[in-house]
């Protein structure tokens, strides 16, 4: 039940060798005029890579986290790191914020102040919340888990234990990408203590019928195929490691290079029906390479990519309950998220209260929108704090 002050303090060392392995890197051949069409092209990476060698210093995001009060616990065997903002109102809501993959901490910096101090960002103090953002286990500073069966329920079970053991008997969740898997199933596993959830995308498919697909909408259906091509153009990295983890993760453990390239393939414009026009569109450089940083400092490649393969393993996932889930669940979807299918959503949700769909922004809204973001937290879970 303890709970240690932490502070991040990547030793020197560590990057020293980061800098001589990114000075000595063997660079991949690439077809002519290849683009994108490939994959990550090869002079977005020289390019990054050139300015984590020149530019990009990991100590300036390390200061800015460490800002935050942050700690670790153990839960279930594995350690828990997070950090605890709490807001000057007293009375403020606690909230439970959710990161997914390749994400990290690092993305809530950008709604940590607004969120826990609105009066000075536009808001009102009744808006104020107290603010806990966890590393998923074996995630970040959470650090590599050391267990098998560390699916999305587990890391929902250990939220939950996190929140009573912080004293919070009400609390709201919100999730993005992973986070957004997990956080419905903790309104799903503790509803006497959750007051809401919100989520970036709702992620409910058809259940291996095909007529649930002919009763789609037409606007439904287009942007069901759109989902489909992207998981046919973009989805690799979801089939590799929810099949063979480890494989993967050989080489990136050994490559800063290569989990940076891993990494930034997420981190694009999609288009409708193709590839990633862009890469890295709508996210700043130094945010990339901090991501990529702490996967690398951290050694979690491995341990972060087996969340797939253990949810998608996972005894529960056949056997969980199909019952719609009851509490207040709000829905913030940002440009070019095609995942959330409305007919499914209200299908596995009966109590959705809220459905905001924004024309910027991206998966990356943390990022690429935080005031849209904001808002829509602010607003849903105003609905809910009485």
């Amino acid at each position: 039940m303890s709970m240690t002050p932490y502070t991040v303090a990547i030793p020197q060392a560590d990057i020293d060798d980061l800098n001589a392995r990114l000075a000595r890197v063997r660079w991949t051949d690439e077809l002519p005029d290849a683009g994108t069409d490939y994959g990550v092209d090869l002079a977005s990476i020289k390019r990054l890579v050139s300015y984590w060698q020149h530019g990009y210093d990991w100590r300036i995001w390390e200061a800015r986290l460490n800002a935050y009060p942050q700690f670790t616990t153990t839960i279930d065997g594995e350690n828990v790191h997070f950090l605890h903002v709490r807001s000057n109102v007293e009375n403020a809501l606690p909230l439970l914020l959710i990161h997914g993959w390749p994400k990290s901490v690092f993305d809530y910096l950008t709604v940590i102040d607004p969120l826990v101090d609105p009066s000075s960002h536009v808001g009102e103090p009744a808006q104020a919340f107290h603010l806990v953002i966890p590393s998923l286990p074996g995630f970040g500073f959470s650090g590599p888990t050391t267990q098998k069966g560390w699916d999305c329920f587990r890391m929902a079970h250990a939220f939950i234990e996190l929140m009573h053991r912080l004293g919070y008997d009400r609390y709201g969740v919100h999730g993005s990408d992973w986070g957004a898997v997990i956080s419905p199933e903790i309104g799903r596993f503790d509803p006497e203590h959750v007051v809401g959830v919100h989520v970036t995308a709702i992620f409910s498919s058809p259940w291996g019928n095909s007529a649930e697909i002919e009763a789609l909408s037409k606007e439904e259906k287009v942007q069901w195929q759109r989902y489909l091509a992207w998981q046919q153009h973009q989805g690799g990295y979801y089939h590799m490691q929810s099949t063979a983890p480890q494989t993967l993760a050989h080489a990136l453990a050994d490559s800063p290079v290569g989990q940076l390239a891993w990494n930034y393939q997420n981190y694009g414009n999609f288009q409708n029906y193709g590839k990633y026009e862009k890469y890295g569109d709508g996210v700043s450089d130094d945010y990339v390479l901090t991501t990529a940083a702490l996967y690398w400092f951290t050694n979690t490649a491995a341990s972060s990519a087996r969340l797939y393969y253990e949810t998608a393993h996972s005894a529960r996932v056949q056997h969980r309950s199909t019952e719609p889930t009851t509490v207040p669940l709000g829905l913030v979807n940002f440009a070019g998220d095609h995942r959330t299918i409305r007919t499914f959503a209200e299908r596995d949700h009966k109590n959705i209260v809220s459905w905001n769909i924004y024309d910027r922004g991206n998966h990356f809204a943390t990022q690429t929108a935080p005031d849209l973001l904001v808002n829509d937290m602010r607003t849903f879970f105003k609905m809910l704090r009485s």
